[in-house]
């Protein structure tokens, strides 16, 4: 729990020099979870070395704020250029870019900013005072639940989609064979690559992703005759009003609360707990049909889990030394190089550095809301660039940061393939982003379900014996169902009448 050793680890923080870097570290996770391409756990990477001349306590802060605010940044992007920066901000474009459309793109990061912040104080205060009850919930997980909860994240990307439940379903199918393109991971046999080496190594979700949402935009802005001689009006309000932010305080906490629980689930990671959030909303909502025009709760639900989920990828890798997903593997193999080891005895052992963690984590999130806070109108301000513009620019983002992922030129060439095929599915009406959260999930799904089967000798029964996969399997078959029995039970109810 927070207490006056979290408040000696704050003051010992809040120095000139730590809190130099801390801003250092908050201005660089804001840019570069912001650019296409360069995700959370690519901006901790590039950074890391810069921390081995760094005392620990402050290592610790510039990689926490690092953590924190490009979690942030990926939805700047998202926002503005309907580019998501990171694969969870991809949930968040949903309502964010309609919304910063239709000439509101301040109120859209406002929103972002201060649910982000929000999360990710909530998801602090759990993960000091809750951490050995959830850890023991996420020891209940093994391949089964596994393989339910990746199943249960492309079902509620797909019926939280616009459209159709179904269409959102076979797009998400097609994700899940993408992400089996290239080697077996457990026989070492090619997949899907008609012969050539181009493939081997599989689709990367930034490429895809990049091309789904970046280069099909492109497409559609440069075939769409009439938007070329619209300018952008001109941005007269950043803060919603105060009335609405803080009608959205249920939404923050709802979303928090996802992204805690789902986040301390190891390998889980925030892909899932964001789809979560945002379809509870979407299933809770009176108007369910605003959603994905620009409404404030499509944007607050998915930033307070992403956010939260920082927290709750934390617990898992403090108190068992397990990652909770790539971002905390690689931050964990900092705390290495500075000599620490993450896990149980750790709590035991080294108790002042646990609460110097906590104390680095609150100053990143209190930090990361007014560098953010104070950017916004220089951010909103890319709006104002004229169209023709901002296609060139957005276009090249998109080849940069389809390339510079693994510096292959092939991805650039996926790239632009999922670009065109993106820009005919939004002709056709057809929901994308259930394919990139395939790509996501599907290996996760697809290991854990075949590592099942070898165990169980091929018995499907195993996730009907553990209570926690058979409670996720009742809820995917009630979601896959719900769009069919309510008009069922409505006739019903007028037969009866």
């Amino acid at each position: 729990m927070l207490s006056f050793d979290f408040l000696n680890s704050l003051a010992g923080l809040i120095t000139p020099i730590s809190l130099l870097i801390a801003v250092l570290g908050v201005a660089l996770g804001i840019v570069l979870g912001a650019l296409p391409g360069v995700s959370s756990t690519m901006a901790l990477a590039i950074l890391l070395p810069v921390t081995f001349t760094m005392d620990q306590s402050n290592a610790i802060l510039f990689l926490m704020t690092i953590f924190v605010s490009s979690v942030f940044g990926g939805s700047v992007s998202a926002i503005l250029i309907n580019i998501p920066g990171t694969p969870a901000a991809i949930v968040t474009q949903f309502d964010g870019y309609p919304m910063s459309r239709s000439g509101r793109p301040g109120e859209a990061l406002a929103y972002a900013l201060f649910s982000s912040t929000a999360g990710g104080l909530l998801g602090l205060l759990i993960l000091s005072m809750a951490a050995p009850l959830l850890v023991s919930v996420a020891l209940e997980f093994k391949s089964p639940e596994f393989t339910m909860i990746a199943a249960f994240g492309l079902v509620l990307l797909a019926f939280s989609s616009s459209g159709s439940t179904i269409k959102g379903i076979i797009v998400g199918a097609i994700g899940l064979i993408c992400g089996m393109v290239g080697f077996d991971m457990m026989t070492d046999v090619e997949r899907f690559t008609f012969g050539g080496s181009a493939l081997q190594s599989g689709i990367d979700v930034v490429p895809l992703t990049v091309g789904l949402f970046g280069l099909a935009e492109v497409l559609k802005n440069v075939a769409d005759r009439s938007n070329k001689n619209i300018s952008i009006p001109k941005i007269t309000r950043i803060l919603p009003p105060l009335k609405k932010l803080l009608s959205t305080w249920k939404v923050m906490i709802r979303g928090s609360v996802a992204g805690v629980f789902v986040g301390a689930i190891p390998a889980a990671g925030s892909a899932v707990a964001v789809a979560i959030a945002y379809a509870n909303e979407v299933k809770l909502s009176k108007t369910p049909e605003k959603f994905g025009t620009g409404c404030a709760e499509g944007i607050v639900a998915p930033e307070a889990a992403n956010s939260a989920g920082v927290g709750g990828s934390l617990i898992p890798m403090m108190t068992l030394g397990i990652p909770g997903d790539t971002i905390t593997a690689v931050l964990m193999g900092a705390l290495l190089v500075h000599g620490l080891r993450p896990g149980p005895m750790l709590f035991t052992s080294n108790p002042e550095f646990v609460t110097g963690v906590y104390a680095a984590l609150f100053i990143a999130l209190i930090l990361t809301f007014i560098v953010g806070l104070l950017s916004l109108r220089w951010m909103a301000a890319v709006m104002r660039i004229p169209t023709r513009v901002m296609m060139v620019l957005i276009a090249l983002l998109c080849i940069i940061g389809a390339f510079s992922i693994r510096s292959n030129i092939v991805d650039v060439y996926v790239m632009i393939s999922f670009g065109c095929l993106g820009y005919i599915m939004n002709l056709l009406k057809i929901p994308v982003a259930p394919l990139a959260f395939g790509l996501i999930l599907g290996p996760m799904l697809e290991e854990n379900l075949r590592r099942t089967l070898m165990i169980s000798r091929g018995s499907w029964e195993v996730f009907i014996d553990r209570p926690i996969a058979l409670g996720l399997l009742v809820a995917i078959v009630l979601f896959i169902l719900a769009p069919f029995i309510k008009p069922l039970i409505r006739r019903i109810r007028f037969s009866m009448a």
